[in-house]
């Protein structure tokens, strides 16, 4: 059964569920999942999962993305993206360049970010987004999230239409939403602002580089196999040939080298084991001196098969960062 990652460039104009429906027609099964969403305005990297693969969609999706984006000053959005029409227009002419780079400054590091009322967060068991297009005057909490870069390449103004346009590279971490940092930068220099182009280029340790269009995914499907896809993405540890046999049959072996320090091995942010043949075998945790199966793939079938329990297809979806 054909089981690895996936790293689409999305298209513009696509959804994220919609990228998932075409790859299960490429890949001719049901078992695809996605590791966090991209707004159908944004293009870049998707990480699809494929069968057995989704198994780690859920260790992906919390890492930290990297994303190049345009953001324009002196006019605000409903979506607070350039999809949404526009509610009020600032001239952003006497907006200076140190004005800018202080409030991107603000906007850098650990921070408090309300997301977009249009975003797919549930409220009361409803997208908030659905909520808005139905007339509902929609309040999101604010929630915790880490800029760890914020860097403007280019400050381009328009005289004629009185605004300011920001090219900027942004890492942050899961549930950023880069909409909301363009709208609180245009509300904190006092001429509210939105976003006008994104594009993901980096999910955790997965690139633009290694991504591919629907168009050439089509003609030769490149699928990044478990092993390597889970080497890159957590600690490894190499099994011996006895270790192997207990991991498989779901038992306990010693703990890791770094076990009983801050690098230990969660259940949340488990070790990928692996066979001395290179095998994807299991994710381990490390519990006192022992280190214990999180999940097991079904050993001496190669790489990237096998499964853990549960196997399934549902998308894993993520905000938009």
């Amino acid at each position: 059964m054909l089981s690895g990652l996936v790293i689409v460039d999305k298209p513009q104009g696509w959804t994220s569920h919609d990228v998932v429906g075409r790859m299960r027609r490429l890949a001719g099964t049901r078992k695809v999942g996605h590791a966090g969403t991209l707004d159908p305005m944004a293009t870049g990297v998707l990480v699809l999962g494929i069968n057995k693969a989704t198994r780690l969609l859920t260790y992906i999706v919390g890492t930290s993305k990297t994303y190049t984006a345009t953001i324009r000053l002196g006019q605000s959005t409903v979506t607070d993206d350039a999809e949404g029409d526009v509610t009020a227009t600032t001239s952003a002419a006497g907006i200076t360049d140190q004005q800018i780079h202080d409030g991107v400054a603000e906007l850098t590091g650990d921070i408090q970010q309300v997301p977009s009322s249009v975003s797919a967060i549930k409220v009361n068991g409803e997208r908030a987004y659905a909520r808005v297009r139905s007339g509902e005057d929609v309040k999101l909490a604010a929630r915790p999230v880490t800029i760890h870069r914020f860097d403007v390449h280019g400050i381009r103004r328009d005289a004629a239409a009185d605004v300011v346009d920001l090219d900027v590279t942004v890492e942050c971490s899961s549930g950023t939403y880069i909409r909301a940092l363009a709208r609180d930068l245009g509300n904190a220099l006092g001429v509210g602002g939105h976003l006008t182009s994104l594009r993901r280029t980096q999910v955790g340790p997965y690139s633009l580089d290694q991504a591919r269009t629907l168009e050439q995914l089509a003609d030769e499907l490149n699928v990044l196999d478990m092993s390597l896809a889970a080497r890159a993405l957590m600690p490894n540890r190499e099994l011996t040939a006895e270790e192997t046999a207990e991991i498989s049959f779901g038992r306990r072996i010693a703990a890791g080298a770094a076990a009983g320090t801050p690098g230990a091995a969660t259940v949340e942010h488990p070790a990928a084991a692996f066979a001395p043949d290179g095998t994807l075998v299991a994710l381990l945790a490390d519990a006192g001196s022992y280190a214990k199966p999180v999940l097991v793939f079904a050993p001496g079938t190669g790489p990237g098969a096998g499964a853990g329990p549960g196997d399934g297809a549902a998308t894993t979806s993520a905000a938009e960062a």
